[in-house]
């Protein structure tokens, strides 16, 4: 029996180690769709700063003034831009975050602080799995393997501990 558990604790290690190599390439993944928002951003950005030299005022004076707009949907368009902006300033931090991430796994870590939710979902929905070939994606299979598999040894451990620490009942008859 004792092998059994032994043998699910090494496949649940395995089967750890597959998962966890897969953050490697989902911050890969999720780095390329970043720097396609923020090359977007900027455009949308840069139009905006365009338009607003052409008519002599700064890019935040015509945020402004589209803001305060009596206009409903110049308004919003002046919303919508100043959230742009705002946008791919934090866009623009996560991205020098990432391409200065050099610690193992450290694009995981800098992914994971502070992740665009929209980009995040957009990386999820198209992630491919790959087989991890750097040292990032073996460092995360063998963190993996050990935190799936060390769990699996604490946890048999505690239940054969418990299971033999009961005491058993015998029937008598009388």
């Amino acid at each position: 029996m004792f092998r059994v558990f032994r043998t699910f604790g090494l496949a649940l290690g395995l089967l750890g180690g597959v998962i966890a190599a897969q953050a490697p390439e989902f911050a890969q993944q999720y780095t390329q769709r970043l720097g396609g928002a923020v090359d977007e951003l900027r455009r949308q950005v840069a139009v905006l700063e365009s338009d607003a030299q052409a008519t002599g005022t700064t890019r935040d004076g015509a945020v402004d003034r589209l803001r305060t707009n009596p206009d409903q949907l110049v308004a919003r368009r002046g919303e919508a831009a100043q959230s742009d902006i705002a946008r791919l300033a934090r866009l623009s931090a996560q991205q020098e975050a990432l391409a200065s991430a050099t610690s193992p796994l450290g694009r995981v870590v800098a992914m994971l602080r502070d992740p665009d939710v929209p980009v995040a979902q957009a990386a999820y929905q198209d992630f491919s799995p790959a087989v991890p070939t750097n040292a990032d994606g073996l460092a995360a299979a063998l963190i993996g393997f050990l935190a799936a598999w060390g769990g699996w040894r604490v946890l048999s451990d505690v239940g054969l501990r418990l299971v033999r620490r009961r005491p058993r009942e015998t029937t008598r008859t009388a």
